[in-house]
């Protein structure tokens, strides 16, 4: 269950200097928010934010931008960021965004985004709620707006359901499936994984952890 409603939250992240505002201004000109050239890769539903601030910190000649809708959890991720900058550690190419990931193509220019990461997904499990799947033909198409024809999306998942739907989604609507595991780590592909809270609880448990890479 994600987090919501912390007293104060919103003001918080208004005032936040890691936080890009009026977000939809800023389309066409990323490469200007971060002062280079660098790729691009944005996490959509990024959470608390452990694994975007640990993929900062790890491609330092990569820019990263977190996308989260709940104010809450988004705050989770900016006590993280006030921490390391306080010790010195924060990665300088990593921002966030509070927005909701239906309106990204408002956000980003085409062929603006290198790659795209969804982790764990909320599984939107009735049928009805099908379209606001991350990986749902409609998201689909929408990271089509934006990604380079040479971009990535890596989407990891415990939800053996949503991971069969995204899989089929994906052929569908003729993207190439790069990658397909539902044991990544006990595949070949687990080198360099970085483990999200949800990874590292529901792995605890037990659970398979699914993934799928695939292409335009």
């Amino acid at each position: 269950m994600r987090l919501r409603n912390i007293p104060g939250s919103r003001e918080v992240i208004a005032d936040s200097p890691y936080v890009v505002h009026n977000e939809e201004e800023k389309k066409g000109t990323w490469h200007e928010i971060f002062g280079n050239d660098h790729p691009i890769h944005i996490e959509i539903g990024m959470g608390k934010g452990t694994y975007i601030i640990e993929s900062a910190k790890r491609n330092p000649d990569i820019n990263y931008i977190g996308i989260e809708k709940y104010s809450s959890v988004l705050l989770r991720a900016l006590e993280k960021l006030e921490k390391m900058e306080e010790e010195g550690t924060r990665p300088k190419n990593l921002v966030f965004i509070r927005m909701d990931a239906e309106y990204i193509e408002n956000v980003f220019d085409k062929d603006e985004i290198d790659n795209i990461f969804l982790n764990f997904s909320d599984p939107w499990p009735k049928d009805r709620n099908a379209k606001r799947r991350l990986t749902s033909d409609r998201f689909l198409k929408r990271y089509t707006n934006i990604m380079k024809k040479s971009g990535k999306v890596t989407f990891k998942t415990d939800n053996i359901d949503l991971f069969d739907f995204s899989v089929e989604m994906a052929k569908e609507c003729g993207w190439t499936i790069l990658v397909e595991t539902r044991d990544l780590h006990n595949s070949k592909y687990n080198e360099g994984n970085i483990m999200t809270e949800y990874e590292k609880k529901f792995s605890g448990l037990g659970h398979k952890i699914n993934m799928m890479i695939i292409t335009q």
